[in-house]
């Protein structure tokens, strides 16, 4: 099912930077926001000559200067000393996450996934919304939080038959992702979590069927969230996570839990926070049931490899490699659980040649992720093409590297959408430069032009 480490939802506006999310968010064109800050600075006695121009350069990456975020941070009754402590943009009331703020009881993880349903299109596009201490206090509160079950409410009785039927339903959504990619099936995804979600704040269930609710809606939510990082929104793909796990802790789901938190590394490390990976990992093995079996304990340790590795910590990233391995070698079908049942020996081989290949092992990585596209599923094949083509041009094979990049992109044209698929190709044609004039390098760059203006 997937590959650690995007498209959007077509006539959705998506913010670029915190502060076009903010101007989203308040309905403020930026004209009219220009006009809010001189008219706060003469108020203030700082006179400022901010116009349209001056915000569209903030939104591009432009610092505002300290009297300019003074006078916002009035507009905004944010403190301004917590302007100088957090600097910009992180200082914008941009970030508040319902998930990470309500009670870890049942009635709170009700309203973290009713919040979803009803915002989890926002996407703060091109910036990670749960970072630093708050990740951090996430993971602990998924540690510390009690499993509470409170009444019903009124409303219709949620049979067990109803419950097998979107049991069945995230299932064979779940298989349909392997085969298209997330961004085809997103909008599925957020309608069965919002029915999940209706159920249990409107539904008369049993606490058997309570359980089997709070775990349908950790697993609806955790694949919308995987969807959504599929489709490149990274920022509702953390939210829908954050669902996930309040929902896990919920149902008494520890396993499924350590899994998650473990799956929200990838989010950080892919925006350069990899120390913040390995302690997402390390927190959700140290706290994982002891009785886990070992198909799951092989996914935890082939993930903490990939961290340690993305870390620059190479010496013990081999270690947890060669656990997971081991692992991975003794599970059997019987114990994996229905929400791993795409983690095989491909999934297993891919991130085995990514480790290697940072750690330069250059035939060895070759070795591994030509085995695991070969046994990949139609979307991973083309997610992972790239790396087996970044692996081949390290190793001198510009032939071989074009033909595994030709491959992906074939699978992009004809089957497959994945944006995080085609980022990984652009990513890979970069690498091209030096070859740039080979006929062969010419024709696979027009080609990916093709395909992104497709796309």
């Amino acid at each position: 099912m997937r590959d650690d480490g995007g498209g959007h939802v077509p006539g959705e506006p998506l913010a670029v930077h915190p502060l076009s999310s903010l101007l989203q968010a308040r309905g403020w064109g930026k004209a009219e926001f220009a006009r809010l800050m001189q008219e706060r600075g003469r108020s203030l006695g700082i006179p400022l000559a901010t116009n349209r121009t001056t915000v569209w350069k903030w939104e591009q990456g432009q610092e505002p200067d300290a009297d300019a975020q003074c006078v916002l941070a009035d507009l905004l009754c944010v403190p301004y000393e917590q302007t100088r402590t957090e600097g910009w943009p992180r200082w914008l009331p941009v970030w508040e996450v319902t998930g990470l703020t309500v009670p870890w009881t049942e009635a709170g993880t009700v309203e973290a996934l009713s919040d979803l349903v009803g915002s989890g299109r926002l996407d703060r596009r091109g910036f990670l919304t749960i970072t630093g201490t708050a990740l951090t206090a996430l993971a602990a509160s998924w540690v510390d939080a009690p499993s509470a079950f409170a009444s019903a409410l009124g409303g219709d009785r949620v049979t067990d038959k109803m419950v097998s039927t979107i049991e069945q339903r995230i299932s064979t959504l779940r298989t349909l992702d392997d085969q298209l990619g997330g961004a085809r099936l997103l909008e599925q995804a957020r309608g069965d979590l919002a029915l999940v979600t209706g159920l249990l704040g409107a539904g008369r269930y049993t606490d058997e069927v309570r359980v089997r609710l709070y775990a349908l809606a950790a697993r609806v939510s955790h694949l919308a969230g995987w969807m959504a990082y599929d489709a490149g929104l990274r920022s509702a793909g953390q939210r829908y996570y954050v669902g996930a796990l309040r929902s896990t802790r919920t149902a008494g789901d520890d396993a499924f839990g350590a899994f998650v938190l473990a799956e929200m590394g990838v989010h950080v490390s892919e925006a350069g926070r990899t120390a913040e990976r390995v302690a997402l990992v390390l927190t959700a093995i140290d706290n994982a049931p002891r009785s886990l079996p070992t198909c799951i304990q092989s996914f935890l340790y082939l993930h903490k490899a990939e961290a340690l590795s993305r870390d620059g910590d190479h010496r013990r990233a081999g270690a947890a490699l060669n656990r997971a391995v081991s692992l991975g070698e003794r599970h059997t079908l019987a114990e994996k659980p229905d929400w791993l049942s795409w983690f095989d020996e491909a999934q297993l081989r891919s991130t085995e040649g990514k480790v290697l290949l940072r750690s330069g092992q250059t035939e060895r990585a070759t070795r591994s992720l030509e085995t695991s596209v070969l046994r990949a599923a139609p979307r991973d094949k083309a997610v992972r093409t790239s790396r087996l083509a970044e692996a081949r041009l390290v190793g001198g094979d510009l032939e071989g590297a074009l033909d595994a990049a030709n491959h992906g992109a074939g699978l992009l044209e004809n089957s497959v959408s994945s944006v995080r698929a085609l980022d990984r190709l652009k990513e890979f044609s970069l690498r091209l430069e030096p070859h740039k004039y080979v006929p062969a390098v010419r024709e696979f760059r027009e080609r990916l032009q093709e395909l992104t203006v497709a796309v």
